[in-house]
C-alpha cells in the first residue's frame, strides 16, 4: 500500500469556489430534454408541469447551481419565437445537428424557466449567433426581462408569465470557430460586440455576457480575441472533451475497455489543467487586471454511442472510469477557482457524461452523479492551500498521477469552521493511505462525515441494477492535527469535519 501526506492549512485561504463550477449543460439533443427532463403534463410519469419529478429532485439533491440551454450546436439554429405560445401551434423543425429528428418546440423559454425555478438554479441562455439576428436576440432579452408595457412584455404575460424573469448568464456565440459559424477570431469578435451592444440590461436585470472561447488547445483563438473583447465581456468559454483514443472517428466504448485505454482516458482528462493554465497565461497577458474570467462551458467524456442507438443522440453509459474523470476535473476547477467562475458538464440527462439516464418511467443515477453529490459541499466554500505529494500509476509508457485532491473550508451560522476534503485514486491496482495533516495550531475536532465511491472500473448502473455503483456514507471520529484515510483502487472519497484553531507556543 502506498502512503502519502496531504498537507492543509485552513488559515491560508486562496479563493472562493463559485457554486457555478458545478453547473450543467442541457441541449435539445437526443433524449436530454424530451423523454429525459421533460415528459409533458399528460405523461403517466410523475411530473410537475411536464418536468420529470425524479430528475428535478435528483438535481436539487446535488444543488445544481446553473443550467445552460438550449445548446450547444442546437442554439445556433434555435429561434426562440418558435417555442412560445400554445404548444399545438408551435413550429415543427428538423434538428439537423442531432439525428435529423423533428423538434416540436414543446419545450421552450417558459418551460426552461419553469425547470430552473423547480430546481432552484440560475438559467444560462445561449443566444443564436449563427443563423439568428441581432434583433431576434435583443427581443428575446426584452421578452424575458422587461417589466413594462412593451408588446413583447405583453406577449410574455399572454403566454402565462406576467412578471419578468431574472436572466444573468448570457452566452453570445457557441463554438463560433466551428459549427456555430466557422468564423475567424476577428470576425467573431466584431459580431459579438454588435450583439452585446443590443442585448441590454432592462428593468434592473443585469446580464453577465460570456463570449465564445477556444476549442481545447486552440491558443491562437484566445490570443486573437482577447485584445478585441476584454472591454466587452465578463468571461470567455472553453470547450474540452476527454476522448480516450484522441480520435474523433473512433472514440472507444464507454464500457468495454482495457487497462491501457483506461489510463489513456485519465491522461487525456488531466490535459485540461495544462490547457487551462496556458489559456489563462494568454488571457492575463492581454488583461493583467484579470477582469475577464474563464468558463469551462462544455467538458466531460465522449465515447462511441451505445450499440443500437441513434448515432446523433450521443447516448453512452457511465462507469467508475467516468467517476474518476469527474473527480479529477472538479478538483482541478476548484484549484483554479480564482479564475474559473463556472463549468458545465455535458450533459445533464441521457447524453454524453450524464448525471441521469432514463428509459420510459425508469431512471438511474450514474457514478458521475455520485461524485457531484460527494463534492457539493465545496460550492461557495473557500479553497485553501493544500499540497499532496502523489505517487504515479499507469501501464507501459503511460504514467499519470494516482491521486487528485482539493480542499476547502466554510463556516456555519454559529461561526464554526468546517474543512471539506475530496480525493480520488486513479490506480487500478494499489490502495493508498493518505495522511491528512493540519498545522500544529489547527486540529480536527469531532465527527467526520465521509463518502466513498469504489467498484470495478467498468462497473455501471443499469436499469436492471440501478444501485450497483453507489457511494458509501459513514462517520468517523477525528481528533488532533493528523489522521489518515485509505483509498481503495479506483475510488473517490470526500469528508467534512469541524476544525478549531488555537494559539501554539511550540517552537
Amino acid at each position: 500500500m502506498k502512503r502519502v501526506t496531504l498537507k492543509m492549512d485552513t488559515e491560508r485561504k486562496i479563493s472562493r469556489i463559485a457554486p457555478e463550477i458545478y453547473g450543467h449543460f442541457s441541449e435539445h439533443l437526443g433524449r436530454c430534454i424530451y423523454k429525459g427532463i421533460y415528459v409533458g403534463e399528460d405523461s403517466e410519469i410523475p411530473n410537475v408541469k411536464g418536468m420529470r419529478k425524479g430528475v428535478v429532485e435528483a438535481l436539487k439533491e446535488i444543488k445544481l447551481p446553473v443550467l445552460r440551454w438550449p445548446g450547444g450546436c442546437f442554439a445556433d439554429e434555435y429561434h426562440w419565437k418558435d417555442g412560445i405560445g400554445p404548444r399545438q401551434q408551435r413550429k415543427q423543425i428538423v434538428n439537423t445537428n442531432w439525428g435529423g429528428v423533428v423538434e416540436n418546440n414543446a419545450f421552450g423559454t417558459h418551460e426552461f424557466m419553469e425547470l430552473c425555478e423547480q430546481i432552484g438554479c440560475e438559467p444560462y441562455i445561449a443566444l443564436n449567433l449563427g443563423s439568428g439576428t441581432v434583433q431576434e436576440a435583443a427581443e428575446w432579452i426584452e421578452y424575458m426581462t422587461y417589466d413594462g408595457g412593451s408588446e413583447l412584455a405583453k406577449l410574455r404575460a399572454a403566454n402565462g408569465h406576467e412578471e419578468p424573469w431574472k436572466v444573468k448568464y448570457l452566452g453570445i456565440g457557441n463554438e463560433s470557430w466551428g459549427g456555430g459559424g466557422s468564423m475567424r477570431p476577428e470576425f467573431y469578435a466584431d459580431t459579438y460586440r454588435r450583439y452585446r451592444t443590443f442585448c441590454r440590461d432592462l428593468s434592473g436585470n443585469k446580464l453577465f455576457p460570456i463570449a465564445c472561447g477556444p476549442n481545447a488547445d486552440d491558443y491562437n483563438w484566445t490570443d486573437r480575441i482577447m485584445p478585441l473583447l476584454k472591454w466587452h465581456t465578463k468571461a470567455i468559454a472553453l470547450h474540452y472533451y476527454t476522448i480516450p483514443t484522441g480520435n474523433w472517428e473512433h472514440k472507444g466504448s464507454s464500457t468495454e475497455f482495457d487497462e491501457q485505454e483506461y489510463y489513456q482516458t485519465i491522461r487525456q482528462a488531466l490535459r485540461i489543467e495544462e490547457i487551462i493554465d496556458r489559456h489563462l497565461t494568454i488571457m492575463d497577458y492581454h488583461d493583467p487586471e484579470q477582469k475577464v474570467s474563464l468558463v469551462v462551458d462544455e467538458w466531460g467524456t465522449w465515447y462511441d454511442v451505445e450499440p443500437g442507438t441513434n448515432p446523433g443522440f450521443l447516448y453512452q453509459q457511465n462507469t467508475m472510469r467516468d467517476a474518476i474523470v469527474a473527480a479529477i476535473h472538479l478538483n482541478i476547477f476548484n484549484k483554479h477557482s480564482d479564475r474559473i467562475i463556472m463549468a458545465n458538464i455535458a450533459q445533464t440527462v441521457n447524453v454524453l457524461q450524464a448525471m441521469i439516464l432514463t428509459e420510459g418511467k425508469d431512471m438511474v443515477k450514474t457514478p458521475t452523479y455520485e461524485v457531484f453529490a460527494m463534492y457539493r459541499d465545496h460550492q461557495g466554500a473557500t479553497q485553501i492551500d493544500s499540497v499532496l505529494d502523489t505517487e504515479y500509476t499507469g501501464i507501459g509508457e503511460i504514467s499519470v498521477p494516482a491521486l487528485s485532491e482539493s480542499v476547502s473550508v466554510s463556516e456555519n451560522a454559529d461561526g464554526e469552521e468546517f474543512v471539506h476534503i475530496t480525493l480520488s485514486n486513479a490506480s487500478l491496482t494499489e490502495s493508498c493511505e493518505v495522511y491528512l495533516q493540519l498545522p500544529a495550531n489547527q486540529e480536527f475536532t469531532g465527527t467526520a462525515e465521509f463518502s466513498l465511491l469504489t467498484n470495478e472500473v467498468n462497473a455501471y448502473n443499469s436499469f436492471e441494477e440501478p444501485e450497483r455503483v453507489k457511494r458509501q456514507i459513514g462517520n468517523e471520529e477525528w481528533y488532533g492535527n493528523r489522521t489518515s484515510v485509505t483509498l481503495p483502487p479506483c475510488s473517490v472519497y470526500s469528508a467534512t469535519c469541524k476544525i478549531r484553531k488555537f494559539d501554539c507556543k511550540c517552537e
